[in-house]
């Protein structure tokens, strides 16, 4: 094989292509503009996959990704700043960008460990919901509460997992799916937390600047106030996909799988498989939690129907169309099951049963979700090998 470094063009391509195609669809304003845009794009991915642009995507990012990383994180505060005076879809952009934080989370506990897990949203509740409490009725700077919401979830979470760790297979997911059940209901009958009607949540403030303010350029010109809280998403983000990646790539990471192949040959090998559950379930509701203390600043306003159990479904479909254990996947998965069916109304009624042949679909043809999953390891850049 050559030892000849691949030309950076197709890497810079992908990114150019990737950004103009988030833009197009979150700016298409005509029903038939973004069906051709999903078609056109499911057709480009169909036909690159048949002529191998993927390898050579991935053989162009691989050997540059010291500097496509950054690239490409700068390409996302691009396509945000060019949303930077429409309020819509900057907040679509900013849910995109939770349920992802969200997705590396369910990425640890499904693809990393192999625990099971249909109550993410439930965890993005109660980081909603402590965000919520905490902002009304405590002076606690507002990135602790963030924080704040990550741990209260993960608590929660390793509470749960007890039982979890009695069952296997289906009845674990029973026990998942009971108790985003029983959290909503919770929600519902007490008072204290709004009741069905819910809770409206102060906006985020950090060193005196208030999210909620307009960003007001001159007489004439104003930007969204979603710009701020694209930025926050963007950077939470950002820790967030670098921490699953390096937690991948390293000794625990190894262990975490080990768990997952096989409990019995692990714990032959000295692993507690318990304590790695614990460890892998605490840290997916801790992003979990995070992703729904920002979102409920975003939304201003937080109630049980905004944490069902179908949208518990709406994040598995996200890890599953990307890749079990392919965190870059779910950029595009994300995409297609938030923006899609806001955009393309025809299919709004219809976006469970979409989603479910999305999965089905996906399982068959492409198991390794919208990506390849030898991408991963490069694009966008989590240090080479």
């Amino acid at each position: 094989m050559s030892d000849r470094r691949a030309s950076p063009l197709p890497a810079l391509g992908a990114l150019v292509a990737g950004a103009a195609a988030v833009l197009g669809l979150l700016l298409a304003e005509q029903q038939w503009e973004v069906a051709t845009l999903a078609i056109v794009g499911a057709v480009a991915l169909l036909i690159g996959g048949k002529l191998g642009w993927g390898e050579v995507v991935h053989r162009s990012a691989t050997d540059h990704h010291r500097w496509i990383t950054p690239v490409a994180w700068l390409t996302a505060a691009l396509v945000i700043f060019g949303l930077r005076e429409h309020n819509f879809e900057l907040l679509m952009l900013c849910t995109v960008m939770l349920y992802m934080v969200a997705g590396l989370g369910l990425t640890v506990q499904f693809g990393y460990t192999g625990v099971v897990n249909f109550a993410a949203a439930a965890f993005m509740g109660v980081g909603a919901y402590t965000a919520a409490v905490l902002l009304l009725h405590t002076g606690l700077p507002h990135v602790l509460v963030i924080l704040a919401g990550g741990l209260v979830s993960a608590v929660i979470g390793s509470v749960l997992l007890l039982p979890l760790l009695r069952t296997r297979g289906h009845y674990a997911a029973l026990i998942t799916i009971a108790f985003g059940i029983l959290f909503r209901t919770f929600l519902e009958v007490n008072d204290t937390l709004g009741g069905p009607q819910g809770l409206k949540v102060p906006g985020m403030e950090w060193f005196g600047l208030v999210f909620n303010d307009a960003i007001e350029i001159d007489d004439e010109t104003e930007w969204s106030f979603y710009l701020r809280y694209a930025g926050l998403c963007l950077v939470l983000l950002f820790f967030a996909y670098h921490f699953v990646r390096r937690l991948e790539r390293s000794w625990l990471g190894l262990s975490l799988d080990a768990v997952r192949l096989d409990e019995t040959a692990a714990s032959a090998f000295g692993l507690n498989g318990a304590a790695w559950k614990i460890a892998a379930f605490s840290i997916g509701n801790f992003l979990a939690g995070m992703a729904g203390a920002v979102y409920a600043m975003v939304t201003a306003f937080i109630a049980p129907a905004s944490f069902t159990f179908g949208d518990s479904l709406i994040l598995v479909s996200i890890v599953i169309l990307g890749g079990l254990g392919n965190p870059l996947g779910l950029l595009p998965a994300a995409l297609i099951v938030v923006v899609l069916p806001e955009k393309l109304q025809v299919i709004q009624e219809y976006r469970f049963l979409l989603f479910a042949a999305l999965v089905i679909a996906i399982l068959l043809v492409r198991p390794g979700g919208l990506i390849p999953r030898r991408a991963r390891d490069y694009f966008p850049g989590t240090g080479g090998r």
